[in-house]
């Protein structure tokens, strides 16, 4: 059964987007994208939330995305062959091929993607991976960090949430970001 893997890029100190919404300093290099797409190859689906949708959907939906670099061509192509679950209870429907919509994100909507994913998830987008780790579905925690503080804005981890993590992987990039991958080690003892 294929892991369930936040992948999220984040500020120095802890935030996926600035208070005003804007994460235009977390866009990645040529290099990076290249490094990230890599990472893909073992992912068979991705899960949103509505928001996360709304911005990757782009990849399917505006047919100059793939003309941006070459890397991002290949992105795309990795984005568009992958199954997309999305959990949104205000959504209509889904615009992009290999896509169904949730009603209700719960542990067993997780264990029902991943019991029919032939690979790993990505669980994207801070709001709704916070609850995938509050709940305790979450395999591995991969951040790209850039080299820039924000002073605030969406946190890339929830408010009272407790791991034990293990580093398995790091990496830099010659435009000053970081790669580090960690495994969610459970169960988690406190006391």
């Amino acid at each position: 059964m294929g892991k369930v893997i936040y992948s999220v890029a984040s500020s120095l100190d802890g935030y996926n987007s600035d208070a005003q919404g804007d994460f235009s300093w977390a866009v990645p290099d040529e290099a990076v994208v290249a490094a990230l797409t890599a990472d893909l190859a073992p992912v068979s689906t991705y899960l949103y939330g509505r928001r996360m949708y709304e911005t990757m959907a782009v990849w399917e939906t505006d047919p100059t995305a793939p003309t941006w670099s070459p890397e991002s061509a290949h992105f795309a192509d990795t984005w568009k062959r992958a199954d997309k679950v999305v959990f949104s209870s205000s959504l209509d429907r889904t615009w992009t091929e290999r896509t169904r919509l949730e009603r209700e994100f719960t542990a067993e909507a997780v264990e029902r993607a991943r019991s029919a994913a032939p690979g790993d998830l990505t669980i994207e987008g801070p709001t709704l991976a916070g609850s995938a780790l509050l709940l305790g579905v979450v395999d591995v925690v991969e951040l790209l960090l850039c080299p820039v503080t924000v002073g605030g804005g969406t946190p890339v981890f929830p408010d009272g949430l407790s791991l034990d993590l293990r580093l398995v992987r790091q990496r830099r990039f010659d435009n000053g970001m970081v790669q580090i991958t960690y495994d969610v080690d459970r169960p988690r003892h406190t006391g």
